[in-house]
């Protein structure tokens, strides 16, 4: 009988949560010829293919769909199973939860408060698409998610956080004074990954007759780390528009000035999980955690 190798399993429930190959490396701090690696010797371990190479994107081929649902089967017990040894101790055993960039910086230094004082909790802490979230959820590879919007699989059970402010953030020198839009064109846009749907949100409630899309925008700055996009703007270089959680998290907010404008947007944050008869003492513990720094959010 065939013994499946749970170390390429593993890599290949990640991929297919990341939909990239060298996203999954870097998470699971591989190199992306490892990670190709651990694929064709799962396929040849099977016989079959599993993911479709010439297909534009990322597709699974059928044998590619089962083995996702058997190996997220297979980690869902394993994780049943650990937290059984544990028992109910709340400082004890391994805790695992993805956010946005933005919410993870800020949730961190409340998981390190936490290890510091219970040597026995060891934290694991994921920034990661949405999608990508629901699916660790989903496979077992997360205890628990922070997500903008409830989700709608049956699976999954959705406590509502509460609703995180879209801040759009100026140099200090604007503190107390609201921009018009040929200001903000003036100034230059930050732009990042989710700048477009905040821009829609923020800049189209706010500048209905002006606004026409991010590709109207004048662009001053592009940066993918979102530790870094309040760094040109508290140097004067620019506005931008960031989930409130990553302004508290910046170590400068004092050089940061927000506009208070008449219609705010707000993100819908929830924290999901799977559905399961209790959670541990554990789990309810982060949850606690996780409350309390989304209560800051307000």
């Amino acid at each position: 009988m065939r013994e499946l190798n749970s170390l390429w399993l593993k890599s290949f429930t990640v991929l297919c949560e990341e939909r990239h190959f060298t996203r999954a490396a870097e998470r699971l701090n591989m190199t992306q010829p490892g990670m190709s690696q651990h694929i064709a010797k799962l396929e040849q371990q099977l016989g079959v293919p599993l993911v479709e190479r010439d297909a534009p994107g990322f597709a699974l081929t059928d044998a590619g769909e089962k083995t996702l649902a058997m190996a997220r089967m297979r980690w869902r017990e394993e994780r049943d199973f650990l937290d059984s040894l544990d028992g109910d101790d709340d400082d004890r055993g391994t805790i695992s939860v993805a956010s946005s960039g933005s919410f993870a910086m800020l949730l961190y230094p409340a998981l390190m408060d936490w290890m510091a004082q219970a040597p026995g909790i060891s934290a694991r802490l994921t920034a990661a698409p949405e999608d990508s979230i629901v699916a660790g959820v989903l496979s077992g590879s997360y205890d628990v998610g922070v997500i903008a919007g409830a989700p709608r699989h049956p699976r999954l059970a959705a406590e509502y956080l509460g609703a995180e402010p879209l801040d759009l953030i100026l140099p200090r020198e604007w503190a107390g004074r609201l921009p018009g839009f040929d200001q903000l064109q003036s100034l230059g846009f930050i732009r990042h990954p989710d700048a477009a749907a905040y821009a829609d949100a923020v800049l189209g409630a706010n500048f209905a007759k002006d606004y026409r899309g991010t590709d109207r925008l004048q662009v001053r700055s592009f940066v993918n780390q979102i530790g870094q996009i309040p760094q040109p703007v508290a140097r004067g270089l620019g506005y931008a528009i960031l989930p409130r959680s990553g302004v508290l998290a910046y170590p400068a907010r004092e050089k940061l000035a927000t506009a208070q404008f008449a219609q705010p947007s707000f993100l819908e944050l929830h924290l999901v999980e799977l559905k399961r008869r209790r959670r541990s003492a554990r789990i309810e513990k982060l949850a606690g955690l996780i409350r309390k720094e989304a209560g800051r959010l307000a």
